[in-house]
C-alpha cells in the first residue's frame, strides 16, 4: 500500500521544484508509472486480502477501484495541460497539488478496514474537489455549484457519523472483517432500520440516487475537465463502494429499506435516460447519464446477490472510463468552439474526422453493444434484477433503450449535419488527445478478455 501512497505524495515536490517548462511532462510521466505499478493489485489472490495490516487491507472488491483511481490520475493531468496554459506557474503547481492531494483520500478510502478512518478519507476527498470546482471552473455559476456540492455532501454525511458511532457503541468494534463475522442482531426495530438509512443515506447522495442528485449536473458543468473527470469516474464510485461495503456486513437490508431505493434507482434510471434527451448542455446530458448509469449499480447493490454485486462493480468501472472519455471529448470540443451547447458545435466531422472515431467509440460503449465490458455489466445487472423481480425487466429494458436514444442523438448531433456558419477556423485534434483517447478505450477494451479481474466477487 504504501509503496503507491508514498510516490503519490512525493509528485508534490516534483510539482513545486520542476523547472516551468518540464511541469507538465514530469508530473505525467511519475503519475504513469504509479498508475503502472499499481495494475499488480488486480492479480487474484485465494485470500480475502491482500497487504492486510491494522488500518488498510484491499480484496477484490476494492482492487479494480483502486487500479482506476491511480489510472486516472495522469489521464487527468494530460487533459488539463491545454486549458491551463496561459495561466501562471504558481497556478499551474496549485492545480496539480489539489489533483494530487485527492489521490491519497481516494486510496484510504477504498483500502481502509477500519470504518472510521474510511468516513474521514470519504469527506476529506470533498475538500479538493471544491477548490478545483471554485477556483478553476469555467462560468460564473462555479460557487453555486460549490456550494450543492458541499451542503449535499455534508447534511447527509452527519447522519452516517453517527451511525457509525452507535455502530461502534453496539458493537464494540468497526473493523469491516470482524464486522462481517459478527452480524448486528437481526431486529426489525424502527431504531435499527434508521441506523441502517442513516448508514446509506452519505453513500446514496454521493453515488447518487434520483432525486438526491441535483447537485451533479450542476457541479459537472461548472467544473473544469480533471473535476468532471475525477467526479464522474471516482467520486461516483465511492458512493457505490459504499453501498456495496455497508450493504455486505449489515443484516439483509429490510423490505422497508430495499423497495423505496430500489424503485428509486430504477425511476431515476429511466427519467434521467429521458431527461439526457432533452438536453442543449453537452456537459449535463453526460453528467445525467451518469446518474442514470449509477441508479443500476444502487439497484444491483441492494440486491446482495453475487450476480448483483458482480454487474454493479463492472459497470462501475466502465462506466468511470465512458464517462471520462465521454468529458474529455467534450471538452476538445469546447475548446474549439468555446461553447457547449449542442447546436452550436454540431457537423465536425468533416473538420475533425479522427476525433469523430473516438467519439464514435465513446457513444458504442455508453450504448452498451458488444464486446465491451459494459454490455456484460447491463446483463449481469439485468438478470439479477429480473431473478429478484420479473416486472423490473420493464424499466430496465425501457432505460437500456433510451440510454442507446440519447448517446445516438448525442453523437448524431455533434458529428453530422451542416457546420454551423459561425465556425471558421478550427485547430485540428493533436497527439496529447488521441493519447488520452487511447488510454481510456485501450482498458475497456482489454478488460472484456479477463473480466474477473474486475468482477469483484467478495470472498
Amino acid at each position: 500500500m504504501l509503496k503507491i501512497i508514498i510516490p503519490t505524495i512525493m509528485l508534490l515536490p516534483l510539482t513545486l521544484l520542476s523547472p516551468p517548462k518540464f511541469i507538465w511532462t514530469n508530473t505525467t510521466t511519475h503519475s504513469l508509472l504509479i498508475a503502472t505499478l499499481s495494475l499488480h493489485w488486480l492479480a487474484p489472490t485465494y485470500f480475502p486480502y491482500k497487504d492486510l495490516n491494522h488500518w488498510s487491507g484491499i480484496d477484490q472488491l476494492s482492487s479494480p477501484l483502486l487500479v482506476l483511481s491511480c489510472w486516472l490520475l495522469p489521464l487527468m493531468i494530460l487533459a488539463s495541460q491545454n486549458h491551463l496554459q496561459h495561466e501562471p506557474l504558481p497556478r499551474k503547481q496549485i492545480f496539480i497539488t489539489t489533483l494530487t492531494m485527492v489521490q491519497p483520500f481516494i486510496i484510504l478510502a477504498f483500502s481502509t478496514t477500519e470504518l472510521m478512518l474510511f468516513y474521514i478519507a470519504f469527506e476529506a476527498t470533498l475538500i479538493p474537489t471544491l477548490i478545483l470546482i471554485t477556483r478553476w471552473g469555467n462560468q460564473p455559476e462555479r460557487l453555486s455549484a460549490g456550494i450543492y456540492l458541499l451542503f449535499y455532501t455534508l447534511i447527509s454525511s452527519l447522519p452516517l457519523l453517527v451511525a457509525i458511532l452507535h455502530l461502534h457503541g453496539q458493537m464494540g468494534t468497526l473493523n469491516l472483517p470482524m464486522l462481517k463475522l459478527t452480524h448486528p442482531t437481526l431486529t426489525n426495530s424502527w431504531a435499527n432500520l434508521m441506523c441502517n438509512l442513516a448508514l446509506l443515506l452519505a453513500f446514496m447522495v454521493k453515488a447518487p440516487l434520483y432525486g438526491l442528485h441535483l447537485w451533479l449536473p450542476k457541479a459537472h458543468v461548472e467544473a473544469p475537465i480533471a473535476g468532471s473527470m475525477l467526479l464522474a469516474a471516482l467520486l461516483l464510485k465511492l458512493g457505490g463502494y459504499g453501498i456495496m461495503r455497508i450493504t455486505l456486513f449489515m443484516a439483509p437490508v429490510s423490505d422497508y429499506l430495499s423497495y423505496p431505493f430500489i424503485t428509486l434507482a430504477l425511476w431515476g434510471a429511466l427519467m434521467t435516460s429521458s431527461i439526457c434527451l432533452r438536453q442543449t448542455d453537452l456537459k449535463s446530458l453526460i453528467a445525467y447519464s451518469s446518474v442514470s448509469h449509477m441508479g443500476l449499480v444502487i439497484a444491483a447493490a441492494i440486491i446482495q446477490t453475487h450476480w448483483a454485486l458482480t454487474g454493479a462493480m463492472i459497470l462501475m468501472i466502465s462506466h468511470g472510463l465512458t464517462s471520462s472519455m465521454l468529458f474529455c471529448l467534450a471538452n476538445t470540443n469546447y475548446e474549439r468552439m468555446h461553447s457547449r451547447i449542442l447546436i452550436l458545435t454540431r457537423g465536425l466531422q468533416p473538420i475533425l474526422p479522427l476525433m469523430a472515431i473516438w467519439w464514435l467509440l465513446a457513444s458504442l460503449t455508453n450504448m452498451a453493444l458488444p464486446p465491451t465490458t459494459n454490455l456484460m455489466a447491463e446483463l449481469t445487472i439485468m438478470t439479477a434484477l429480473f431473478n429478484w423481480s420479473p416486472p423490473t425487466i420493464i424499466l430496465t429494458g425501457m432505460a437500456s433503450f433510451l440510454t442507446a436514444s440519447y448517446t445516438l442523438f448525442m453523437f448524431l448531433t455533434t458529428q453530422r449535419g451542416t457546420t454551423p456558419p459561425h465556425i471558421t477556423s478550427t485547430p485540428t485534434s493533436n497527439t496529447r488527445e488521441h493519447l488520452l483517447m487511447t488510454l481510456h478505450i485501450t482498458p475497456l477494451l482489454l478488460l472484456i478478455l479477463k473480466p474477473e479481474l474486475i468482477s469483484g466477487i467478495p470472498s
